[in-house]
């Protein structure tokens, strides 16, 4: 059963119950209880190693859980692979941003999800790569990203352009989440405040998110809620309007205990 009132349930678009995952002897994440509702921006902030990306691992099924249920959009999920997260409707940016070297910019975004053409021939298909050209140029500009040249290989592009190219992937897709996973650490001041009008972008369309970010500004600017990770487990949950940074680097740090979040549990 959720730990939330009765009658709050229904807004919950994303929900963990004692998400757990251990390397042989190594706990990376320790009985994780996680809500995310319906339009809502979470951050998720800790130190290395703390882990975050490893619950986002688990959510999105890069690797298979230890113990623990997630709940996605009303339903009990286990998704094999990241491409069975993605069809399910969560968009995720990872920090190896999973884009194919070889592959020019359409072919990255529309990557699993082709458009196609002639599809009277039965099983065969041929791929429409003027439709998935203009929809990639009608979708970086929606989220001002600016690429010189779409036929260029990703393997050809600097580190700022291949990170906008996977966040407009992922802004380029209605999805039901989206997860970005330090989306700005290897981005330049301009490149930065891209992302950050594409976050507010997805909050305005009502669209939720979890945000992985060390960057306290940031996330400040950003979310509703911040969740702190320590050690594998989940230390603070907190409302962005009564913190302040100083306050979440002392959960980070293990200066404030997690105290005030067992008693205030999702």
């Amino acid at each position: 059963m959720s730990d939330l009132e009765p009658g709050r349930t229904a807004d919950i678009i994303l929900e963990t119950r004692g998400l757990t995952k251990h390397y042989g002897g190594v706990h990376a994440l320790e009985d994780a209880n996680f809500v995310l509702r319906k339009g809502e921006h979470i951050a998720i902030v800790g130190d290395n190693g703390a882990g975050k990306s490893t619950f986002v691992r688990q959510i999105t099924g890069v690797e298979q859980r230890t113990r623990g249920d997630i709940i996605f959009d009303g339903g009990s999920v286990n998704f094999a692979g990241p491409l069975e997260a993605r069809e399910a409707g969560i968009e995720t940016v990872f920090q190896t941003l999973a884009l194919a070297d070889d592959l020019d910019v359409p072919d990255n975004i529309f990557l699993g999800r082709e458009m196609t053409k002639w599809n009277w021939l039965g099983p065969f298909r041929l791929l429409d790569y003027k439709a998935m050209r203009e929809a990639t140029i009608e979708g970086l500009n929606k989220t001002a990203v600016k690429i010189p040249n779409i036929r260029n290989t990703i393997k050809n592009m600097s580190g700022g352009q291949r990170q906008c190219v996977a966040i407009a992937r992922t802004a380029s897709f209605f999805s039901k989440l989206t997860i970005m996973d330090e989306p700005t650490a290897a981005l330049g001041v301009q490149e930065t405040a891209q992302v950050e009008t594409i976050i507010k972008a997805l909050k305005e369309a009502g669209e939720p998110l979890i945000l992985i970010s060390h960057n306290m500004r940031q996330v400040f600017d950003l979310v509703d809620r911040i969740i702190v990770f320590r050690r594998g487990r989940i230390c603070a949950n907190l409302n962005h309007q009564d913190t302040d940074p100083q306050d979440v680097v002392a959960y980070i740090t293990g200066a404030k205990t997690g105290k005030e979040y067992e008693a205030t549990a999702l």
